[in-house]
């Protein structure tokens, strides 16, 4: 689909543009990731990374890489600024978050650099709206350096088998223990709720299990509260990546592919429950 709504004609070329034929490909990866009102976007010759933080404990990244755009342009080696993610939202389905078989929404974003805002085109049958959003300046993110070199246990689930376990488990526990093991049990999801402990299974030959690399047993519980937010993007999925350090933090990578057939990825960061001691494990 063109997009004939060109922005208008500048002395400065854009740090950022971008353009979409179908807005709600973008849309539906930031509704997954959104926990917090504000992002911060980080934009590179290999595509778009929007980061969402809460407490300093858990952080949330969606990839969208440069080929899943119909054109997608960076001036500058990085082009990074903060925005409110919930204003982005609210824009990005101006038109509505369903459209008519056969339509969609066009889209078409330039930032001219810091200090302006995030200009939206969008345009549906014929209809342009125009959207300026202020930005801000981006605060430190927390890094957790989670290289493939630090990674002690990984595996690789079909997300039906997570979704499953979240629909089994007892969610009135406070945390989720995850045990990772080379041995049985090898994959353990446990919840200590109001109806008692609870734990579920995956043997390393499970038909759900897509890759199994556990190199020593873990066991590490985590904010059930801190987990919940990232049910929107497993719900999205079709595989998620389980992986943890030497510390026991957890990331999970969901991959997800849209109605293109595009795969594009959302990551979560958690941090270990500290306030759980070894003798309780």
């Amino acid at each position: 689909m063109p997009f004939s709504a060109a922005p208008p004609a500048s002395g400065e070329p854009s740090a950022l543009s971008a353009s979409l034929d179908n807005a709600r490909h973008l849309s539906s990866l930031l509704r997954a990731l959104h926990f917090q009102d504000h992002a911060t976007c980080f934009a590179t010759a290999s595509g778009l990374r929007v980061t969402v933080e809460d407490a300093k404990c858990i952080q949330a990244n969606a990839f969208i890489q440069a080929e899943i755009f119909q054109e997608f342009a960076v001036q500058e080696e990085s082009v990074v600024f903060r925005i409110n993610l919930s204003v982005l939202l609210d824009c990005l389905t101006i038109f509505g978050t369903s459209s008519l078989p056969g339509t969609s929404t066009a889209l078409r974003m330039c930032y001219r650099g810091y200090g302006y805002p995030l200009m939206l085109f969008l345009e549906e049958g014929g209809v342009v709206t125009v959207c300026k959003i202020n930005t801000q300046e981006p605060e430190e993110l927390l890094d957790f350096d989670f290289c493939s070199t630090k990674v002690v246990n990984k595996i690789i689930l079909q997300s039906e088998g997570l979704r499953e376990a979240f629909a089994e488990l007892d969610m009135t526990s406070e945390v989720l223990q995850i045990t990772m093991s080379p041995d049985k049990p090898y994959f353990r999801l446990s919840t200590f709720g109001n109806a008692g402990s609870a734990h579920l299974d995956y043997p390393r030959d499970s038909d759900l299990m897509e890759a199994f690399h556990c190199n020593q047993t873990q066991t590490n519980r985590y904010k059930i509260s801190l987990l919940k937010p990232s049910t929107k993007a497993l719900a999205l999925s079709c595989k998620v990546s389980i992986r943890t350090d030497a510390q026991g933090f957890l990331s999970l990578q969901y991959m997800i592919r849209n109605e293109d057939g595009q795969i594009c990825f959302v990551e979560y960061y958690c941090c270990p429950d500290e306030d759980i001691t070894e003798g309780e494990l």
